[in-house]
């Protein structure tokens, strides 16, 4: 049903994670289906890494520890944005396009009130993307 499973990774919230990246995980078993982690970072220096280089292996580091946690198959994929907090969104429907992804599983935060007037990056890529996606709370 599903053939790429495309996962959003925020490098500095991975403790917020464990649930989506399970349930991913689970999914690309079920599926029999790679996993890409996808992060979206500036080319500026941020405590992720100096580069977009440094941030690009940190990132491939966790693709590969996930890799090895789960048994799956898995690969990284870093996206470099002039303002991430802006156009994470755009960049995210972009990746899912350029990765070939048609599952998205993304963790998210319960709805709080601000969520009624802006909608979640979830929310956004959904009606951005002919991708799947899956919402995980917790």
């Amino acid at each position: 049903m599903f053939s790429k499973i495309m996962v959003p990774v925020d490098l500095a919230h991975v403790d917020k994670l464990n649930r989506g990246l399970s349930v991913a995980a689970d999914m690309s078993k079920h599926f029999d289906a790679p996993v890409v982690y996808v992060g979206v970072t500036s080319s500026a220096p941020g405590s992720l890494g100096h580069n977009p280089r440094e941030y690009a292996a940190r990132l491939k580091a966790f693709c590969e520890a996930q890799a090895r946690e789960y048994g799956i198959s898995a690969e990284s994929y870093v996206v470099i944005s002039h303002d991430p907090a802006v156009d994470m969104n755009r960049n995210l429907a972009d990746a899912i396009t350029e990765t070939g992804c048609d599952l998205v599983v993304m963790a998210t935060h319960v709805p709080r009130l601000g969520d009624h007037f802006m909608h979640s990056h979830g929310g956004q890529v959904a009606t951005h993307t002919s991708a799947s996606i899956f919402l995980v709370r917790g």
